[in-house]
């Protein structure tokens, strides 16, 4: 039986028609929630991202500010203009465009943003709570991901086992931080892309989720029967019959694992659409914890 597919864009839709109703109440309250966002340089991708965040926020009646600095921004600029935003009390949530600039420090960036108005969830304080299981703001993607589980119907992760093909600071880390606590119970294993043998690890999951932006990179071979496939990849491959003759895929060869999936998400229109919602998400927590809530 083809498996479940886990619809991305319905899920987002279902949680921004919640996020409207939070923010008109906050509203009723004097408090509009305030959303700000960095980008440095012209990077087509991350202004195109930019624009898309600055639409989701008008959308679900967010006040949006989009900072956007010349290319050669030097560092103290950068600080300044994060300063200023930390300062501004109708800024609730801030996020910084990333990639930086290669001239630029990407980790002094981020640190230098309040922790209350972490809106990415990448502040050290914010890491720290999360893996000790106290209250922090989380990055999107993985609690995109834990959302779109709860909301399909897998919220009973207990004793399940978890294997995440990504280990860095957007997936793979804050995801294995939200899924080992103990209230979830569930038995989490970090991969390398290039661990030996991967297959070892990927056949023994419940849950697999791979970010690593390699086509077909997870085979029906590497799955078990009944796997709940969560893929976060993202690459162009060739496609003679489209119009711009290239396709968005991801990491899995979604047409032969979703044989052997209880459950599979799609690239594009899976985790992708949640990722912005859940930094909506977070800027309307952060007012709510200003309106004392």
């Amino acid at each position: 039986m083809p498996a479940k597919i886990l619809d991305g864009r319905k899920i987002s839709a279902e949680i921004r028609e919640e996020l409207k109703r939070r923010v008109r109440k906050l509203k009723e309250k004097g408090i509009t929630p305030g959303l700000a966002g960095i980008l440095v340089g012209e990077d087509p991708g991350s202004a195109s991202y930019i624009q898309l965040k600055e639409k989701a926020s008008g959308d679900v009646g967010i006040k949006s500010e989009m900072v956007r600095l010349p290319e050669d921004t030097k560092q103290n600029d950068l600080l300044k203009e994060i300063e200023r935003l930390n300062l501004d009390a109708g800024v609730h949530g801030i996020f910084i465009q990333l990639p930086l600039p290669r001239h630029l420090d990407e980790n002094k960036a981020l640190t230098a943003i309040s922790p209350d108005k972490d809106a990415d969830g990448f502040h050290p304080v914010n890491v720290g709570k999360a893996w000790m299981g106290q209250q922090a703001f989380l990055p999107a993607t993985p609690v995109g991901i834990y959302e779109m589980l709860i909301r399909s119907g897998y919220s009973n992760l207990k004793g399940k086992n978890v294997v995440i093909v990504n280990v860095d600071n957007l997936v793979g880390k804050p995801l294995a931080s939200i899924l080992a606590q103990e209230k979830i119970g569930a038995n989490v294993t970090l991969c390398h892309p290039s661990t030996p043998d991967l297959s070892d690890y990927t056949r023994r999951a419940d849950i697999l989720v791979v970010s690593v932006n390699k086509a077909k990179f997870i085979t029906s071979e590497m799955v078990k029967n009944g796997v709940i496939a969560i893929d976060f990849g993202a690459n162009y491959v060739d496609d003679p019959g489209s119009k711009t003759g290239k396709r968005l895929v991801g990491d899995l060869d979604f047409e032969r694992v979703k044989e052997n999936a209880e459950a599979i998400t799609p690239v594009p229109g899976g985790v992708g659409p949640m990722t912005v919602t859940m930094l909506l998400f977070n800027t309307v927590r952060a007012a709510e914890r200003q309106a004392g809530g």
